[in-house]
């Protein structure tokens, strides 16, 4: 029951109609690995930080039980830094800063306890970089997944489709898979990308859920519809990690229990967005995660009488 998880620790500042923060903790791998403590997972961290990552974030990270051996961190550099504003419909956002510093020339470092992980979940990064922490393990892991985006899609095409190849699960978004695939139906788009390696597919569609494609089977997970989304950043990381961490605890990866793994990812998404950065995900409870679970329940749950 272990998750070996890389991607970014990270500081983020962000602007929505509701507010602004300060610099806060974000990150990839930040949102993945609080998602997966939420499921008793063991969970390690590979990352880079700099010399002005405060304790209290890696304490934090550490009091939720997850191993943080693998974040390096080096004293005179500084930590990767985006700043982001969301327009009022909450789906669409301009850049205002990315500083990647030592995120630049991060080569992640494998610890040894960690080379035999049961799941991989590799954050969007260089595909490079994804591929040489395959290349770092001792035996492949029992599922692979990656998420990637359209910026590796534009620079590091060839690179991409090489580590597609050693990959089992493939998260992406909508606009993603059709730039991916050249085609606008997401059905055809699901059906060109999975055979560029991976057997699964994990369309996500933001408020509007995600979709799972899985050989000739489709699964669709609705998003919980919410009166009010504070904040949408890490929403999509928060939902990998939740999907990865049930895989890992439960060590079952069929395309049934994937469809589990998506409501517990998309429940655990549901409570980032309430709250600015990390701090609803870090303050939640296994109580409020099961009342949460029982809301998407309900969403699908329903009896029809067929002639």
């Amino acid at each position: 029951m272990s998750l070996l998880v890389v991607g970014t620790v990270a500081f983020d500042q962000i602007e929505t109609p509701f507010g602004k923060s300060d610099i806060i903790l974000g990150g990839a791998a930040t949102f993945i690995g609080l998602a997966s403590s939420m499921l008793d997972v063991k969970t390690g961290l590979v990352s880079v930080i700099g010399g002005d990552f405060p304790q209290e974030h890696l304490d934090l990270l550490i009091d939720k039980g997850i191993d943080i051996s693998g974040i390096e961190k080096i004293e005179n550099g500084k930590t990767f830094f985006w700043a982001g504003r969301y327009h009022n419909d909450m789906n669409s956002r301009d850049t205002l800063a990315t500083e990647l510093n030592v995120l630049e020339n991060f080569q992640p470092i494998v610890p040894e306890k960690w080379k035999k992980p049961e799941v991989l979940m590799l954050g969007n990064l260089h595909p490079l970089v994804q591929k040489s922490v395959l290349n770092q393990l001792e035996e492949r892991p029992k599922l692979v997944i990656l998420d990637t985006m359209n910026f590796w899609m534009d620079l590091t095409w060839d690179e991409l489709m090489d580590v597609l190849k050693d990959v089992d699960v493939l998260t992406i978004n909508d606009e993603e898979a059709r730039q991916m695939s050249k085609e606008y139906s997401l059905v055809k788009a699901a059906k060109k990308i999975l055979e560029m390696g991976p057997h699964t597919l994990i369309i996500k569609k933001g408020e509007h859920g995600a979709l799972l494609f899985h050989e000739n089977n489709v699964f669709f997970a609705p998003a919980l519809p919410l009166e009010d989304v504070f904040d949408p950043t890490g929403a999509g990381d928060t939902f990998a990690g939740g999907f990865s961490g049930f895989l890992a605890k439960t060590k079952n990866y069929s395309f049934d229990n994937m469809k589990r793994a998506i409501i517990y990812g998309s429940a655990l998404a549901s409570f980032t967005v309430e709250k600015f950065g990390t701090d609803r995900i870090s303050e939640l409870t296994e109580d409020e995660l099961n009342d949460r679970l029982d809301v998407f329940k309900s969403l699908t749950n329903f009896d029809i009488e067929l002639d």
